[in-house]
């Protein structure tokens, strides 16, 4: 099985625009491929995961990828799949941002001896002349075939501002500069991209001429992986500073139990006949299976020692108890009141709950409980001693912190 019959396999492949080309390409390492990562916020995150692995899966087949930094798109900010325009970010917030992806991506792309390119698209647009740049691409567009892209429609409504509007034409403009100046033959990303993507190949065939299909290439990954990530909620992302390694481990632990053996073919290197035994797994198997996959995806991210330690502190504390690396908070004689906390105090404290009237509601509903009993009264407290030897708070089966006095 070749790498495009993997990524098939694995359901990684939504749309191409010539298949038997870019078999031909990935197959036997001829790809120079690009994906483009806009630096909106300081860190990456799971919606940019699959992108990762799949830059990671074709560079080990012996392809050549581009990361390439939106330094310059990202002064403008890409409409595609939003409601409202994106924040405007500053020069120095952009470069910053820059900065932190560059680490991140390191851990799953080999940047060495020209295995791999990184590249920032502020060197070639924030250069450009505005006349300049119509006279040089703007003949290639036409209003009508922009307005009809998907990527614009769900802006239509509230207002799609012209700034937004040029966002077509400067990815269009990185495709092909990456082809003229690195020989990138591939374009990649997510099924809200196609169009922008279609156009970078048409701007090459209508600048350079002859057959675009025989230059250039556009592969559509299959957003599955993403859109199951965001099922499970909140904002998870790839630096252990905004998400733990316990927390990134418990995101794909909660997967459900329909998404789960879809997320371990897209999202690890699990060879595919191991992942398809597990077909036929159900109940408590199926518990199992997020284990591997929460396990598979955090020694990725973070290391396996990180992943291992993850694994073991959900098993304690799901098994009765914390473990080393349970999250703790520590409180101090101050925080006691006569030898005592509150309940209510006890748990803002930990961060479980946002204000005392939360924490009655939460009380109310049943959701509150120390070391596996639950909190029925207001005025329950906990004293000196018992914080000493540690209680073990949670709020529903998700939230929990072991909290100590120092």
């Amino acid at each position: 099985m070749g790498i495009y019959e993997e990524l098939q396999a694995r359901g990684l492949i939504a749309q191409v625009t010539d298949e038997p080309r870019i078999r031909d390409l990935v197959n036997n390492g001829k790809a120079v491929f690009y994906i483009g990562f806009d630096p909106t916020a300081d860190s990456l995150h799971v919606g940019h995961f699959m992108a990762l692995c799949l830059m990671k899966r074709l560079q080990e087949a012996g392809n050549k990828p581009i990361a390439l930094l939106g330094g310059g798109t990202g002064m403008i900010g890409d409409p595609s799949g939003k409601t409202d325009m994106r924040q405007m970010l500053t020069k120095e917030q952009i470069q910053h941002n820059i900065d932190c992806f560059k680490e991140q991506m390191s851990r799953f792309i080999d940047f060495s001896d020209g295995k791999a390119l990184m590249v920032n698209n502020a060197d070639w647009l924030l250069d450009l002349n505005y006349v300049e740049l119509l006279r040089e691409v703007g003949p290639h567009f036409t209003v009508n075939r922009m307005l009809a892209a998907e990527c614009y429609k769900q802006r239509w409504e509230k207002g799609l501002t012209f700034i937004e509007f040029n966002y077509m034409i400067m990815q269009a403009y990185d495709f092909y500069k990456l082809y003229t100046e690195y020989g990138c033959n591939l374009e990649l990303g997510g099924d809200d991209q196609w169009s922008n993507m279609l156009a970078g190949t048409e701007l090459i065939r209508r600048k350079i001429g002859g057959d675009a299909d025989a230059m250039t290439q556009v592969l559509l990954l299959n957003s599955e992986g993403k859109k199951m990530g965001k099922t499970v909620g909140g904002a998870v992302w790839l630096d252990p500073k905004k998400t733990s390694p316990y927390d990134f481990y418990q995101y794909w632990r909660n997967v459900a139990d329909a998404d789960v053996l879809k997320c371990l073919r897209m999202l690890t290197f699990l060879p595919l006949e191991q992942i398809d035994e597990m077909d036929q797994w159900e109940g408590s198997q199926l518990n199992t299976a997020k284990e591997i996959l929460a396990f598979e995806l955090t020694k990725l991210v973070h290391g396996e020692e990180e992943a291992r330690k993850a694994q073991d502190s959900a098993r304690a504390l799901f098994g009765g108890g914390p473990s080393a690396d349970t999250p703790t908070t520590t409180l101090t004689d101050e925080d006691l009141n006569d030898g005592a906390i509150d309940v209510i105090t006890l748990f803002q404290k930990a961060g479980l709950i946002e204000s005392r009237s939360d924490g009655r509601r939460a009380i109310q509903q049943g959701g509150l409980s120390a070391d596996d009993a639950k909190i029925a009264s207001f005025d329950q407290t906990f004293t000196k001693d018992q914080l000493a030897q540690g209680i073990m708070l949670r709020r529903g089966k998700k939230k929990y912190m072991n909290v100590l006095l120092g």
